[in-house]
């Protein structure tokens, strides 16, 4: 018989109005790599709550047996006691506590309510060494990326002894080198004989290391492939994630590109907190009517701190430079100046910038352009629900009604009300920075959709994203950014991943 360290029989999961999990079963053999795939709202984060104890026992059905005794984890701390370990998708590190403080926060080294730092330092070294990470255990988080950041979580997930480690999205912020480290250790610990449930949207990466592959959809569990003994391809996955064939990843669109709508000329910005230190370095780029223009490039390449300080100087200081708007210079020297002149940003980071999640989606949909519905500072409320209950429908946002919490809804979903809410300012110009980061190959497709229907009503856009196959597959015209400088321009029909690739690397 196999060895089997977990195993999730018949769980159900109800929230007021929806059924989020319907008799899902999962079953993970010990020392074993099992991806967990399906469409947003699928109910991945759900089961992974369920079994860390985020969502405790008496609060769904079923059973979950856990190295063969069944378990009624009532908490986070009463899983990870047996050796499970959660690392969510919003890392849990604060920013300026250093990183030794950060691995043993709650799980302090020490006796008599004394703590052992000379302990503490000695075994943040030991656990820092196992991940590969060379940092001083007194570093401040706020002073490491993100990639070393999910390091020290992983590290913080030693110290508790895990033997079944869940990674929710562990590569979504990370580019390709900080991801491919990560998945690298991850087929280390496997050969320690440590499981992991890997919940991701990057098929590539998961095929590249899972041992099986479980698929949910709606809330119910499809099938799961065991890789070593059955033939796996992203077309079989993706058909059990969205219930049917995805022939074409991105949408055909005819293109009728017009005139330059956008043009920045010059563009300089030097960084917030450090003002003799260039962030952007004398960039110049257009934008036509109905094209999209792609900006692709590594993290920390400069193409955020690029959009942001163009809208609406949101970040850096010493901008300098000027706008264009169909031929004329505008000056966006705040948000609402930006908004004036029809430009929108959608920013990479739809939870903490993006949205109010604690408010509704009605709310949030609206909330950029106040005046259109309403009437001498006074919101007419049935205008804004008719308006908002349009957009609802035109982007296909799944929700029990437009008065739901945008807290409860799927990233994927959570992402389309980002968009209404800036289609909602009638924009002639649309920044989207990473718009599919975090959702699934179903919600992206639908994404693809809204983006060439809004190219397609002339709309110009301008598109950011670290995926180089969404840069080719969706732009018109791509612009290369290093190190804060356009480095490389091209045609779609010039355009391959190598070139994009050598200017990036060819500062």
């Amino acid at each position: 018989m196999e060895d089997i360290i977990l195993e999730m029989i018949n769980i159900t999961k109800t929230f007021p109005g929806v059924k989020a999990l319907n008799n899902v079963n999962l079953r993970v053999k010990k020392g074993e790599i099992h991806a967990l795939v399906g469409e947003n709202g699928a109910g991945k984060s759900t089961l992974m709550k369920v079994l860390s104890g985020v969502y405790p026992h008496g609060t769904y059905t079923g059973d979950i047996r856990y190295n063969g005794e069944l378990c009624e984890f009532k908490d986070i701390k009463s899983s990870e006691k047996v050796g499970i370990v959660i690392i969510h998708q919003e890392l849990a590190l604060i920013p300026y506590l250093s990183i030794a403080e950060n691995i043993f926060l709650g799980n302090e080294q020490g006796k008599n309510g004394l703590i052992d730092w000379h302990a503490t330092t000695a075994h943040t070294q030991e656990l820092l060494a196992k991940v590969g990470l060379k940092e001083s255990p007194q570093t401040l988080i706020t002073n490491i990326g993100v990639g070393k950041q999910q390091l020290v979580e992983i590290a913080k997930a030693l110290a508790k002894k895990v033997q079944l480690l869940i990674l929710d999205e562990p590569t979504a912020a990370l580019n390709e080198d900080d991801s491919a480290n990560l998945l690298n250790l991850l087929l280390e610990f496997k050969k320690q004989g440590i499981s992991s449930i890997l919940i991701s949207h990057k098929l590539n990466e998961v095929s590249k290391v899972a041992d099986s592959i479980t698929i949910l959809r709606d809330g119910a569990t499809i099938e799961t492939i065991d890789v070593q003994t059955e033939p796996v391809t992203e077309d079989r996955i993706i058909k059990g994630m969205v219930g049917r064939e995805l022939t074409d990843r991105f949408p055909k669109r005819d293109v009728v590109i017009g005139d330059v709508i956008f043009e920045v000329k010059n563009w300089d910005v030097y960084h917030p907190l450090h003002g003799d230190r260039k962030i952007i370095n004398d960039v110049n780029l257009t934008v036509r009517q109905g094209e999209v223009v792609g900006i692709a490039g590594l993290m920390g390449s400069g193409r955020t701190e690029l959009v942001m300080s163009i809208f609406g100087r949101s970040y850096g200081q010493k901008i300098s430079g000027h706008v264009y708007k169909n031929g004329q210079e505008v000056h966006l020297t705040d948000v609402s100046k930006a908004i004036e002149n029809g430009v929108a940003y959608v920013t990479e980071d739809r939870k903490q910038y993006g949205l109010i999640l604690i408010d509704d989606i009605k709310r949030n949909s609206t909330l950029a352009n106040l005046n259109k519905i309403s009437n001498r500072y006074i919101i007419d409320e049935n205008k804004e629900i008719v308006e908002v209950e349009k957009s609802r429908r035109q982007l296909n946002i799944k929700c029990s009604s437009i008065l739901q919490p945008t807290v409860n809804l799927s990233g994927g979903n959570q992402q389309k009300v980002v968009l209404s809410k800036w289609i909602f300012t009638e924009p002639d110009v649309l920044i989207l920075d990473e718009p599919t980061r975090g959702i699934d190959v179903g919600a992206k497709y639908e994404i693809y959709t809204i983006i060439n229907n809004l190219a397609k009503a002339g709309k110009g856009i301008v598109l950011i994203s670290s995926e180089l196959p969404e840069i080719l597959g969706m732009s018109d015209r791509i612009y290369v950014m290093s190190e804060g400088r356009i480095t490389g321009e091209m045609s779609q029909s010039e355009a391959t991943q190598e070139k994009i690739m050598r200017h990036v690397i060819n500062r």
